[in-house]
């Protein structure tokens, strides 16, 4: 998925499976769905990437019987629609009056991704027909903002926490009265079944695995420079906190 989020965290479990556990590690960029799907049928091994309980309801409910979850790797998640701070609303029930400042639209991300069903979802309750919820990925998402932001324009945008753009622009999310994104969730992990007994040590440090916002928005930040790869800003990441990553690892 293109997501710096899970970038970030993805990079990080194959810098520790490569640098610690001495193996081979491949990523894999896909959807959402073909995520959940391959990781059910057991063609690859796993997963930190679920935003639950409700982000990927609909893919936990289709494909959770059949891998193994391995336990929350992230708590304090958030998602909603976020505008810069210049912006003069505090709601969403309040952008259908400004939608012409807007120009009608809200910039969303992939669209098989749990926020875009959800935003649809706000748009049916808060009477937002007139806007259009613009479909693409996490980058032409910010690139979109930082545009808007540069220009002092109105902008409202699919958001979640933890991401860079929230340290790099003033940023706020619009109160949700009807509550339909929900509440703080977290990040959960997966694994086919059959990897503790095929790799028992891959498996250990996928259960063990937890950090928090602020260790992941540090590694999604040394990515933003230009010539720093993922994978090099994990390296970084990994090599400054050596203590936490020890606690991974099957000992």
């Amino acid at each position: 998925m293109d997501w710096a989020s899970e970038k970030a965290s993805s990079n990080v479990i194959k810098a520790v499976i490569q640098k610690k556990l001495n193996r081979e590690c491949e990523l894999l960029p896909v959807s959402l769905g073909a995520m959940w799907e391959s990781v059910a049928q057991g063609d690859q091994d796993g997963m930190v990437a679920a935003w639950l309980p409700s982000l990927q309801a609909g893919f936990l409910q289709a494909y959770g019987p059949q891998m193994k979850f391995l336990g929350v790797n992230l708590e304090g998640t958030r998602s909603g629609l976020v505008v810069p701070a210049y912006v003069e609303i505090d709601s969403i029930a309040q952008l259908s009056r400004h939608r012409e400042k807007f120009h009608r639209r809200i910039i969303g991300i992939d669209p098989q991704a749990g926020i875009m069903a959800k935003t649809e979802e706000a748009m049916a309750k808060y009477g937002l027909g007139e806007f259009e919820l613009i479909s693409g990925s996490g980058r032409t998402m910010t690139a979109a903002l930082g545009n808007a932001v540069e220009d002092g324009d109105w902008i409202v945008v699919t958001g979640w926490t933890p991401h860079w753009k929230f340290a790099k622009w003033d940023l706020r999310y619009l109160q949700d009265p009807l509550g339909v994104y929900g509440g703080k969730e977290y990040i959960g992990t997966f694994a086919r079944r059959g990897l503790a007994e095929d790799m028992p040590d891959v498996y250990a440090l996928l259960k063990n695995f937890k950090w928090r916002p602020k260790d992941m928005e540090q590694v999604m930040l040394y990515a933003q420079d230009e010539n720093t790869s993922y994978f090099q800003a994990a390296l970084r990441w990994i090599r400054e906190n050596d203590a936490l990553v020890s606690t991974w690892l099957d000992q």
